[in-house]
């Protein structure tokens, strides 16, 4: 499955009501690690079918990134069953990410 791009419009039902765990990335543009997180999010998006992975552009969302508190970014939250079970603020290696899960 390919990354998903979500928004305010999109996020109750790709990310809150979901039947799989969502990996979800606050990002921007402008900000260098979040380049460097991207690439490595798309690998776990096509290698992981039992996840979808989803990103948030906080300049182009900033409600959602203010109903979840993002002052940093990249921000990387995995939500199950509708709530947040893991969050990590910075860039990350894959396997860290692939341990948040």
């Amino acid at each position: 499955m390919s990354v998903l791009h979500i928004t305010k419009e999109t996020f109750e039902q790709e990310v809150l009501k979901s039947s799989q765990p969502v990996l979800v990335d606050f990002w921007a543009d402008w900000c260098g690690p979040c380049r460097m997180v991207g690439p490595v999010l798309e690998e776990i998006a096509l290698e992981r079918p039992d996840i979808k992975v989803g990103k948030i552009n906080v300049d182009e969302q900033p409600e959602l990134a203010a109903r979840f508190n993002i002052s940093n970014i990249p921000t990387l939250l995995v939500v199950k069953e509708g709530k947040i079970t893991n969050m990590q603020v910075g860039a990350r290696p894959k396997a860290d990410i692939l341990r948040m899960l």
